[in-house]
């Protein structure tokens, strides 16, 4: 859904149905919300009595009546003190309380965090995301504007900035929670041509005879039992006069059945989740491209299916990968790894100053680190780079080890690597195959296979795809551009 945002209008005249205001836990009111307890004096003691503490993320709305020109007033808490990320969660749980108001005023960005619009305006469109494209009968959004009233937070930029955000991470939603069924590879590219048209970038298709040609055996192999035919697209985002370059590779597995090393059912439910990887470049350049950032971008996007017939992958294959290496499969389910391995080749022929690459790659990440923090992989450098950037994007990753003696469980006998190793330490040696593709130069690897998908509903995170990714990506190229 695309909101209305108004910037600057004062607490007092703001014209809207819901009034939004912050409290922290010691009872306390954040910006704006003094206004409101003047002119409310038995509000307090209501919140009390509702059991609202002001804990982080309580909600409660009680009606404006005739103290103040609003229909109902909201109160979020804040708990013990504000961060960017505990603001942006504040925003999305407020817009979830008063979605069925059209017009919403806020004071949260003047709250004292640097940019604090950007959270806000951020929280508050992702909190509002719904997907209800395939229903019979879909609920039409209510609200239709968001008034941020009083001048502050960083202004327009950051108004701009926390919208530019909302924009991809909702993109990266719609794609991964489409069934599979709708997004065949040839569908997905016309959404990457739509998005190329819309921001003057310019796109490189390969159809299944040039993947071939073309030399991504990875892809052509994981793609070879589809009956939709995979597709290798790159997306350059050029802006004059843009320096430094980076490269984003992401996973584009539409549906993955295991193919001959067949997933159980349960396994398969959630499946459509397994382009996430892709999805997210896709959503990051859209946003890069939207923030106007100086900086040069190719984005790298392998999209296929992993499934079963005559023609499929079959344990023991060998194929030849884009930069010459050859690879044994031994289980094809661990395929992303193999469409990746033609990806970071095409990427690092182009010797960018940096190649991220984004997956939902391993169960053995959500093992080890659960469903809410990405791990990240790569070169030392590189590795930090990511790292930071996520923090100051608000996204929880921790860095893990590329142990050089785990590299011997994926040699193989009788071609130069094998696609799975030892049971244990699956996520390091998933992410030692990839760093052979990925060239010398640096890079990072980002396996999202906990949080690309959510299981409920928090503030502004919906259950189904959570858009997780998109604003580290933003940042990485944001710290790029800086260095």
């Amino acid at each position: 859904m695309e909101l209305e945002i108004r910037f600057g209008e004062a607490i007092a005249t703001a014209e809207g149905d819901a009034l939004v205001v912050p409290m922290f836990e010691d009872g306390s009111w954040g910006g704006g919300g003094e206004w409101v307890a003047e002119r409310m004096p038995g509000l307090a003691g209501y919140l009390e009595k509702a059991g609202f503490t002001g804990g982080a993320g309580q909600v409660e709305t009680v009606p404006g009546g005739d103290a103040v020109p609003f229909a109902a007033v909201t109160v979020v808490g804040l708990g013990e003190e504000v961060d960017a990320e505990s603001l942006r969660r504040a925003a999305g749980a407020a817009a979830r309380a008063c979605s069925r108001f059209a017009t919403a005023v806020t004071t949260l960005h003047l709250l004292e965090i640097d940019e604090a619009a950007e959270m806000v305006v951020f929280g508050f469109m992702a909190g509002l995301y719904t997907f209800e494209t395939f229903k019979s009968e879909a609920k039409p959004a209510a609200i239709e504007a968001l008034v941020l009233a009083g001048d502050g937070g960083g202004g327009e930029p950051a108004v701009a900035r926390g919208r530019a955000l909302a924009h991809g991470v909702a993109l990266t939603r719609n794609l991964v929670n489409t069934p599979a069924v709708a997004k065949p590879p040839a569908v997905l590219v016309a959404h990457v041509e739509d998005i190329a048209a819309a921001h003057g970038m310019s796109v490189e298709i390969y159809d299944e005879d040039e993947i071939v040609a073309a030399g991504f055996g990875g892809l052509a192999a994981v793609g070879a039992g589809a009956a939709n035919p995979p597709r290798m697209v790159v997306l350059d985002y050029a802006p004059e006069g843009a320096v430094k370059s980076l490269a984003l590779v992401g996973k584009g597995i539409v549906f993955d059945s295991g193919g001959l090393s067949i997933k159980p059912a349960s396994g398969m439910e959630d499946m459509k989740t397994d382009m996430a990887g892709a999805a997210t470049v896709l959503g990051a350049v859209q946003a890069i491209a939207e923030l106007g950032l100086s900086i040069n971008v190719k984005a790298i996007l392998p999209f296929t299916e992993n499934v079963i017939s005559g023609h499929s992958m079959r344990p023991g294959d060998v194929f030849t990968a884009r930069n010459g290496k050859t690879v044994e499969v031994l289980n094809t389910d661990a395929e992303g790894r193999l469409i990746l391995a033609d990806g970071l080749s095409l990427a690092a022929e182009g010797e960018p100053d940096l190649i991220v690459d984004v997956a939902t790659l391993t169960g053995a990440a959500k093992v080890a680190l659960g469903v809410e923090i990405a791990a990240v992989f790569g070169t030392d450098e590189a590795r930090r780079l990511v790292v930071d950037a996520a923090e100051a994007a608000g996204e929880d990753v921790w860095p893990m080890p590329l142990h050089a003696s785990y590299r011997s469980h994926i040699d193989s006998t009788v071609a130069d690597i094998k696609n799975t190793g030892e049971r244990w330490g699956g996520a390091i040696t998933a992410a030692l195959f990839l760093r052979e593709f990925a060239g010398d130069g640096p890079w990072a690897h980002i396996d999202i296979a906990g949080p690309a998908r959510s299981t409920k509903a928090a503030d502004y995170t919906p259950k189904g795809a959570s858009g997780f990714g998109v604003r580290t990506l933003v940042a990485v190229a944001e710290g790029l551009t800086a260095s």
